[in-house]
C-alpha cells in the first residue's frame, strides 16, 4: 500500500535499547517496510556501575530515525507518526533547564545494592512490591534515588527533574516533560491501584511530584516541535506516540496480548512476560507488574543475562574465530544436553528474578578435565534457558495459565539457541516474522493511538507467526529433572562471600 487517501502511513518506531537504538517503519498491517540501527557506548567508571551518555543516545536515535524516515519517503509512502518504546529502570537528573547532570544510569547498573539490600532486610520490601509491581532491587529506580540521596547529596541538591532515557530523548524532541504509565509502573513509584505516584513510594525515595515527569497514557499523542524535530529528518508537527516500555511492548510486538499467551524475549538481558486484565503480584514478590495500556498488564520476570552471555564467551573463549556467535553456538551442538554434567550460573551482570536479590555472581560447577570450550559454552547457553524455566515456574505458581508462548530476540538467528529454548521451558515456541518485537509494539501502539487501529487486540491479531520450534521430548525431560538442582545451587551461591 503506498501513499494516497485510503493509506494511513507508516509509523516510525524507535526502540531504545540496551546497547543501541534501533528503528522500523511499520504499516498497518504489521508489515516493517524499513529499519536502521546504531550503536552507542556503555561505560562502567567504577564497578558496578553502568552508565551512558544521554546526547549520545539523542543523536543515536535520530539518526535511525532520518535513515528510516528518508527510506519510507523515497518509496512513496509518508511517515504518520513517531513512536517510542524503551528500556526500563534508568535515572538521570536533570537541572532546571533540562540539561542532564548524571549520565543515564541504566538498568544494569548495580551501585545501590546496599540500598536495595537494607530495604529487603527491614521486612517493607514485599507491601512496596505489592502496590508497585516492582521488585525491590538495585534496577529499580526508587532504589537509585535512595543511592543518589546518600551518595551524592551534592547531585540531589541540583536535580530539579527526575526521569528515564525515553522521557529525555521525547523531551529534546518535543519540549515536554512527560512519561507514559507503562514505564512509570517500572519505576518503584507509580501506584498500580490508583495509577498515579505512590505517595509512600514518593516519601521513602525523598521525591516530590514536581520533580517527576508529568503521567500520560502511552498512547498520548504530541507534536514534534522546531529544530528538535527538523534534526531527526521529520516535517515541524510531526505526532509523536509518547509510547511504553520494551518489555510490555515486546508482548504487543510478538501478538502476545491475550489471557494464556506469554512472550520471551533474549537480547542483552531476557525476560518471560504473560497478559492479565487487572494488576497482581504474587504473595512472595517473584513477578513484576507492568502496564501496557488500561485493562492489559503485563506480569513475569527478566533476567540479566541473555545475549551478553554469548558476548562474554566470545571474548573469553572465542576472540580467535571469525564469527563468534555463529561458531560458538556450533561448538555448542556438538555437546550432549546437560554438557556432561557441567552447570552454569550465567549471572555475569548480577541477577533479578525470581528472587531479586542483586547479589549472585557466576559460577561453573563440576568442571573436570574432560570438558572444553564446547561444553562451557552450552552450559552457558542452557543456564540462561534454566533461569528462564526459573521465571516461567514463578509465572505459573502466581496463577498465570499459559499455553503459548512466542519468542523473540537477537536470540532468535540461531536455530540451536531456539531449540534449546523450547527444550529447556519443555513447551512450543512459536517465532514471529519480524524478530524485532518491541519496535513492532511499539509501531502498532502508535497505530491504535492514530485510530489506525481500534485496540492492542486487534492490533495483536496481525502479528504473523512464522515457525513454531517443539521441544525434543527426551531433552525436555532431562531438563526438567536438572532445573530443582540449578535452584538449589543458584539459592546457594548468594550466602558464599564475595567482593562485592
Amino acid at each position: 500500500m503506498t501513499g494516497g487517501p485510503r493509506d494511513p502511513g507508516l509509523v516510525v518506531a524507535v526502540d531504545i535499547g540496551t546497547t543501541g537504538v534501533k528503528a522500523a517503519a511499520v504499516d498497518v498491517d504489521a508489515v516493517s517496510h524499513a529499519d536502521a540501527e546504531r550503536e552507542y557506548p556503555t561505560e562502567s567508571p567504577h564497578p558496578g556501575w553502568v552508565v551512558q551518555d544521554p546526547d549520545m543516545v539523542v543523536d543515536a536515535a535520530a539518526a535511525v530515525v532520518r535513515e528510516v524516515s528518508g527510506a519510507v519517503t523515497g518509496s512513496g509512502h509518508r511517515v504518520a507518526a513517531v513512536a517510542f518504546s524503551a528500556a526500563m529502570h534508568s535515572l538521570i537528573a536533570l537541572d532546571a533547564d533540562g540539561a542532564p547532570i548524571t549520565p543515564s544510569v541504566t538498568w544494569a547498573d548495580e551501585r545501590a545494592r546496599a540500598q536495595a539490600r537494607r530495604l529487603r532486610d527491614s521486612g517493607d520490601w514485599l507491601s512496596l512490591h505489592r502496590r508497585t509491581g516492582t521488585p525491590v532491587h538495585p534496577m529499580s529506580p526508587l532504589v537509585k534515588l535512595l543511592w543518589f540521596r546518600e551518595e551524592q547529596p551534592e547531585v540531589w541538591g541540583r536535580a530539579a527533574h527526575w526521569v528515564g532515557i525515553k522521557e529525555y530523548v521525547v523531551h529534546r524532541l518535543t519540549g515536554q516533560l512527560m512519561v507514559d504509565e507503562s514505564t512509570a509502573s517500572a519505576t518503584g513509584l507509580y501506584g498500580l491501584a490508583a495509577r498515579d505516584w505512590d505517595d509512600e513510594a514518593l516519601a521513602l525515595a525523598g521525591v516530590r511530584r514536581e520533580q517527576l515527569p508529568n503521567l500520560c497514557p502511552p498512547t498520548q499523542i504530541v507534536a514534534g516541535l522546531g529544530e528538535g524535530v527538523t534534526a531527526w529528518g521529520l516535517p515541524v508537527g510531526t505526532p509523536v506516540v509518547v509510547g511504553a516500555s520494551d518489555g510490555v511492548l515486546a508482548n504487543l510486538g510478538v501478538g502476545a496480548v491475550a489471557s494464556g499467551v506469554a512472550a520471551c524475549s533474549i537480547g542483552t538481558s531476557g525476560a518471560i512476560r504473560g497478559v492479565v486484565p487487572e494488576p497482581q503480584v504474587d504473595d512472595r514478590g517473584r513477578v513484576f507488574c507492568y502496564l501496557l495500556v488500561p485493562g492489559r498488564w503485563v506480569v513475569g520476570g527478566a533476567t540479566n543475562n541473555g545475549g551478553n552471555m554469548l558476548r562474554w564467551l566470545g571474548r573469553v573463549v572465542g576472540a580467535e574465530l571469525a564469527d563468534p556467535d555463529t561458531e560458538l553456538t556450533r561448538l555448542a551442538a556438538t555437546v550432549p544436553p546437560g554438557a556432561e554434567g557441567l552447570l552454569m550460573l550465567p549471572y555475569l551482570a548480577g541477577e533479578r528474578a525470581p528472587r531479586w536479590s542483586g547479589d549472585p555472581y557466576g559460577a561453573l560447577l563440576g568442571l573436570s578435565q574432560r570438558h572444553g570450550r564446547a561444553h562451557v559454552v552450552r552450559a552457558a547457553l542452557e543456564g540462561v534457558c534454566l533461569q528462564l524455566a526459573l521465571v516461567l515456574e514463578a509465572m505459573r505458581a502466581s496463577g498465570l495459565e499459559l499455553t503459548e508462548l512466542r519468542a523473540t530476540g537477537g536470540f532468535a538467528r540461531s536455530v540451536f539457541w531456539r531449540q534449546l529454548l523450547a527444550d529447556v521451558l519443555g513447551t512450543a515456541v512459536g517465532f514471529p516474522a519480524n524478530e524485532q518485537g518491541s519496535a513492532v509494539g511499539a509501531a502498532l501502539l502508535g497505530h491504535v493511538a492514530l485510530g489506525h487501529l481500534q485496540s492492542v487486540d486487534e492490533a495483536a491479531a496481525l502479528v504473523r507467526v512464522a515457525e513454531v520450534v517443539h521441544p525434543n521430548p527426551d531433552r525436555a525431560e532431562l531438563y526438567r529433572a536438572l532445573l530443582p538442582s540449578f535452584a538449589a545451587v543458584a539459592e546457594a551461591v548468594e550466602t558464599v562471600p564475595t567482593w562485592r
